[in-house]
């Protein structure tokens, strides 16, 4: 059902009779019929990418009426965008760097966040900046004029953030004294500290974020498809037609396992994989247009016990900007930024990324961090718009879109905070490319979850007594799911043990495993323990002791046997183990071969002999 008039466009893509919870459920039925769609059928628009730009794309292009597909060649968020820093913010150093447009546009996405399209899964988050003292009495001066110099920025945040935050959503900033900032960070240092400055940005959890776009872009009538990886374009003279795909669910050696999609317009937001679909129009002679560099970012997690505060932290370092920040019962250190040149589907931290944040970060606390506090680590790639500079640090955060070819649009670039200006930019070019001139609707279009969240955040004590739950329990739900906590809560009432804790993970629920595998699309154990959920970095056995009992969740509703449920929990064995080894090396190159020391559950290279640069396609 294409837009444009050329094509024929008179009907809805979706069936307005259905609940948009329920059109937007990732099933396994639904998935086997929007397989039977991508071969059958003819889309406007082909997204390739199932991280959060591409997500976005998605449900920007649905909601303008427009027929649409997403692809993922592994699962939703797989790469960059379940890697971050788990923030949505304005990037409080760009003032200082006077990129006044990037600043203006993220703090309009964050108040737009916050308050009206996901106020359940993006929350208010204090940091401090701490001040330095200086030497005595002479640096006074000084001192007062760094107070001034990082106020000023600061109150220029919230300035920016009222005037063009779409509802601020944050609370304003506050100046503290030694005292003041010891009170509230008790492990702050207090030698050399002259004080600090409390501002608010916002947190969310990236990967939940990244499902509940493609679940939103399901629920408008988007085909949603994980696990489907492009292997090449297919053309028609000089103009893209479609993609070539490749089923990785599909039994081994199935003739059905390959198809092609057919679609008026391509859009990849593939991240640090664009290059790879560049090199597809090699054969034609096209100029690439946009370079990408994948700059590494590592993250450790250390229990809350570890450090006494109540606010997180923002420090400068000379090679990047370090964060200290509080993540449930936990608080995530980071970040590196440095260039990475090896394998993209996995990068690793190595010792010396991990023994480089202990390091900085233990400049600031009076009790110091050692790998014995470490619980969790992750890394992830920052696809950064390749330039000049010779540090990653000083490329650029802005995003392009470009058109190499009739029918293709290549995303790249920008922040996650940002990713909804980046995909109405690039619907933009395929809407009018289609011959519509709807413009895009996302900012006044709540994700899944939204409706109705304040109201049953309100009246959460009388929803846990209704279903016979603890008020935490519910609490913990509304946070991660929102309005859709009363799908869950319907599991728990059918079945009293989906309200158990989940094996070696308390915090969690059975119930919440169940729904990945029913309704969020999960089609491996490491999506769960990765993804829907983060056991994998949240607990010291990094989700080996919840394994069994997540496979055994997992294949009651996707039909695993005895001996599918041993191949699921043996992958995410061996991955936990080669993550564990990498961050035992000592640098890049020896971490990212002890990492690649497991095979992708997938199917990937490693396991089936597949050309890199082709694989890297739809990550």
């Amino acid at each position: 059902m294409p837009v444009c008039d050329r094509c024929g466009y008179r009907g809805q893509v979706r069936d307005p009779h259905v609940l948009r919870s329920v059109a937007g459920q990732l099933s396994p039925a639904r998935r086997a019929g929007d397989l039977r769609r991508l071969r059958a059928e003819r889309f406007d628009v082909l997204v390739i990418g199932g991280g959060v730009t591409g997500a976005g794309a998605a449900v920007d292009a649905a909601s303008r009426g427009l027929k649409v597909a997403l692809v993922e060649a592994r699962d939703f968020a797989a790469g960059t965008s379940s890697r971050s820093s788990k923030l949505i913010h304005g990037g409080l150093r760009y003032l200082e760097q006077l990129e006044f447009n990037l600043v203006h546009e993220a703090l309009t996405e964050r108040g737009l966040l916050a308050t009206r399209l996901a106020p359940h899964l993006v929350r208010p988050v204090p940091f401090l900046v701490p001040l330095p003292a200086g030497q005595g009495v002479r640096d006074l001066p000084a001192r007062v004029l760094r107070r001034a110099y990082y106020g000023a920025g600061v109150a220029a945040y919230d300035v920016f953030a009222g005037l063009f935050g779409g509802g601020r959503g944050m609370p304003l900033h506050r100046h503290l004294s030694r005292e003041g900032a010891r009170r509230v960070f008790p492990s702050l240092r207090t030698e050399g500290l002259a004080g600090a400055i409390r501002y608010y940005d916002g947190q969310v959890d990236d990967a939940r974020l990244v499902v509940t776009l493609a679940r939103t872009a399901a629920s408008l009538g988007a085909t949603v498809v994980s696990s489907i990886r492009a292997v090449g374009l297919t053309r028609q003279a000089r103009e893209v037609t479609g993609v070539r795909v490749r089923d990785l669910e599909a039994p081994a050696g199935s003739p059905d396992a390959e198809f092609e999609v057919r679609a008026g317009t391509v859009i990849a937001a593939t991240g640090v994989w664009t290059d790879d679909m560049s090199r597809m129009l090699d054969d034609v002679g096209l100029r690439r247009g946009i370079r990408v560099r994948a700059s590494k970012g590592v993250h450790l997690v250390v229990p809350r016990s570890a450090i006494t505060g109540e606010t997180g932290l923002i420090l400068r370092t000379a090679r990047s900007v370090l964060f200290v920040i509080p993540w449930g019962g936990h608080w995530i250190i980071g970040t590196t930024d440095t260039d990475w040149r090896l394998d993209r589907s996995h990068p690793a931290a190595s010792a010396s990324d991990i023994d480089y944040l202990l390091q900085q970060v233990n400049t600031v606390l009076d009790r110091p961090l050692t790998t014995a506090d470490i619980e969790g680590v992750y890394a992830g790639l920052r696809p950064l718009l390749a330039g000049e500079a010779d540090s990653t640090s000083k490329l650029s955060r802005e995003h392009a879109v470009i058109e190499p070819m009739l029918g293709l649009l290549l995303v790249a670039g920008g922040k996650y905070t940002t990713y909804r200006v980046m995909a109405s930019d690039v619907v933009d070019r395929a809407a009018h490319r289609l011959g519509t001139q709807r413009p895009s609707r996302t900012a006044d279009l709540p994700l899944l979850g939204a409706d109705g969240y304040a109201s049953m955040w309100r009246d959460r004590a009388d929803l846990a007594r209704r279903h016979g739950v603890p008020v935490g329990v519910v609490e913990h739900l509304l946070e991660r799911y929102g309005s859709l906590t009363l799908d869950l809560l319907a599991l728990i009432d059918a079945d009293p043990l989906q309200a158990s804790p989940l094996a070696g993970a308390p915090e969690y629920l059975a119930a919440e495993v169940t729904y990945a595998a029913r309704a969020e699309g999960a089609l491996h154990l490491e999506d769960v323990l990765t993804r829907r959920t983060r056991i994998s970095f949240e607990t010291a056995h990094r989700g080996l002791e919840s394994a069994e009992h997540a496979a055994e969740l997992m294949g009651a509703v996707l039909g695993w046997d005895a001996a599918r449920r041993e191949r699921e929990v043996t992958h995410y064995r061996a991955r936990v183990e080669a993550e564990r080894q990498s961050q035992l090396m000592p640098d890049d190159a020896t971490a990212d071969a002890a990492r690649l020391g497991a095979p992708d559950v997938r199917g990937y290279p490693a396991d089936r002999g597949i050309d890199d640069g082709a694989a890297g396609l739809a990550r």
